[in-house]
């Protein structure tokens, strides 16, 4: 571990959250709440800001967390977002004659015996590693000169004169991760301790599936195996391509694939002047992510625009319009890949069908079946309101979407707004990266087609999974009739019981909503006799150290600061 970047990394997120608690949890309860609201924007400025300048400095898993953070607009304010996006394209690439020195140890030999030709300039910077062009011997425009277990049709050397990009990790990369994870498990542990936090995401869980992925990355033996995975996977769907791996030049730290770069994903005037329908792009975006996380349960989860490109197959001549030219969807980088278990794939397969088909019922019982609920969650109110939305916003585009008004959404607040107020949701491990994909495929989505509707995608999918689900066979409708049997015979039992136990009076009739109103009720009384206390010592203490009882005045200040003390400490316990 590195000593001094570990102390660095702890102080710079103490002050953060320090200063984060101050502005958010202590001054809007001692009433600065509209100076902590204004103030907001330019905080959250600021603070991404030090963040990324920080990343950029030390690099490592710093990076990568900025890169994450910057994906989650869903949670995080468009002022640091949008601070953050930089770090996607702001690494610094690493000096050649390191890169050239681990490479020669991986190979054994010099760069020049091992490759014809060999960029310098790197391709790409990421936070891990760094890809460079190069090229295999061989005569032009032969086929590479090495076999590949996936199949796919070797390709001639490509018009930039190098048929092949080396992917090479960064110097002491392990090191550095190693410090950066030890740094973030201790502050970890401290969100750990906040209730509402602990509540909702087991941090210390999120570390070390991170820890996880981090390690697979890392490991390029692991992520060429899964480029082979994931081309075996579409090996019959048409318009997808995957680099082939070259395992003669690839080791654990370099790794050696098929040239396949094009036009970034996200390069939106080159994609139209290519002759390509920008929607079309978007449209097979998504349903190759359907595909993957609903039939396979290994997807790609770090689409990132340097991480997808989008490939014309043949030329679109000067002034010439119409129908979109033929074009492949290509993925590279299969360092960070998320597998989809049974049990989540069912619940995934089931908030599909309840969302295509308008099932709030459904979709209440999928959120149970990922995990995603807390034991205490209010289903029937979680219920009522996913059917609001449906009434309210199914169809729209996504542009309509994010440009519903501030009103509506007032109102659709105020119809639940105890729902908003108990947030029972909460952030299962296995969810986490993604969610994080699926964030990133809105953002691609939409900004490909501003008119871009979930919804139309969703439908079919929808009834393709319940067509498959009516035509499961015999062996699902057993187990059906199975469990309607077991409960059938168990039913006289039950009610034995609860007869039972209404005889000895042992049942209570429970109802939830006037109990949450009677102790919100109790919790405002007494924050009200706090208030009162703390008002009669502040002014009674301010009163008598102007006329010079610096005694006294002193003792009822010091009662006014512990019961603005007990205020804040029973405030934090309730939340």
């Amino acid at each position: 571990m590195i000593r001094a970047r570990y102390r660095r990394i702890i102080l710079f997120f103490a002050r953060m959250l320090i200063n984060l608690a101050l502005w958010e949890l202590i001054l809007p309860r001692i009433g600065f709440r509209r100076v902590a609201i204004q103030t907001r924007p330019r905080r959250m400025r600021r603070s991404a800001k030090a963040y990324r300048q920080l990343a950029v400095q030390m690099g490592g898993v710093l990076i990568k967390v900025g890169q994450f953070l910057s994906t989650r607009v869903d949670i995080l304010p468009p002022e640091f977002t949008d601070e953050l996006k930089g770090l996607q394209d702001e690494v610094p690439p690493a000096p050649f004659n390191e890169i050239r020195r681990l490479a020669e140890i991986e190979y054994g030999a010099p760069l020049e015996q091992v490759f014809a030709q060999f960029e310098e300039r790197p391709l790409a910077a990421a936070s891990l590693g760094q890809v460079h062009r190069a090229h295999l011997p061989g005569a032009l425009g032969e086929p590479l000169a090495d076999s590949s277990s996936s199949g796919f049709n070797r390709q001639p050397l490509t018009p930039d004169g190098y048929n092949v990009v080396v992917k090479i990790q960064r110097p002491n990369i392990e090191q550095l991760i190693e410090t950066d994870l030890a740094a973030l498990r201790t502050v970890g542990a401290w969100l750990h301790r906040y209730r509402p936090i602990r509540r909702r995401a087991n941090v210390p869980a999120l570390l070390e599936e991170f820890t996880r992925v981090l390690n697979e990355e890392i490991d390029y033996l692991a992520e060429g195996r899964n480029a082979e995975t994931f081309a075996a996977n579409f090996r019959n769907y048409p318009g997808v391509r995957v680099p082939r791996v070259i395992w003669t030049r690839t080791t654990r730290r370099a790794l050696t694939l098929e040239n396949v770069l094009a036009i970034k994903i996200t390069d939106y005037d080159a994609i139209t002047s290519a002759g390509v329908c920008r929607a079309e792009v978007a449209s097979r975006l998504l349903n190759t992510y359907l595909k993957q996380i609903f039939e396979d349960g290994f997807f790609h989860a770090d689409p990132h625009p340097g991480n997808l490109f989008v490939r014309p197959l043949s030329p679109r001549h000067p002034g010439e319009s119409g129908e979109s030219v033929p074009w492949e969807l290509t993925f590279v980088d299969f360092g960070m890949v998320g597998r989809v278990p049974d049990n989540l794939r069912e619940g995934l397969r089931e908030l599909v069908i309840g969302v295509g088909t308008r099932d709030a019922h459904r979709v209440v019982q999928a959120y149970q079946k990922m995990d995603l609920l807390l034991p205490n969650a209010d289903l029937e109110l979680i219920e009522r309101a996913e059917a609001r939305v449906f009434e309210r916003y199914w169809g729209k585009n996504m542009t309509e979407l994010t440009s519903v008004s501030y009103q509506e959404m007032k109102e659709l607040a105020d119809e639940f707004r105890e729902l908003i107020y108990q947030l029972p949701f909460q952030v299962p491990q296995n969810i986490i990266f993604l969610g994080r994909c699926v964030g990133i495929l809105s953002g691609m989505c939409t900004g490909l087609d501003p008119q871009f509707n979930l919804w139309d995608h969703l439908a079919p999918f929808a009834r393709k999974l319940i067509s498959e689900q009516a035509h499961a066979g015999w062996e699902t409708w057993l187990k059906e009739a199975e469990k309607l049997a077991r409960t059938f015979l168990l039913l006289p039992l039950k009610m034995d019981a609860t007869l039972t136990k209404i005889e000895r009076g042992e049942i209570s009739v429970q109802t939830p909503e006037v109990v949450q109103q009677v102790q919100r009720l109790e919790r405002t009384l007494s924050n009200v006799a706090i208030s009162v206390i703390f008002s009669a010592f502040l002014l009674s203490g301010i009163e008598l150290l102007l006329a010079g009882k610096e005694l006294i005045g002193g003792i009822l200040l010091g009662g006014a600061g512990i019961s603005l003390l007990s205020f804040i400490i029973r405030s934090r316990n309730r939340v």
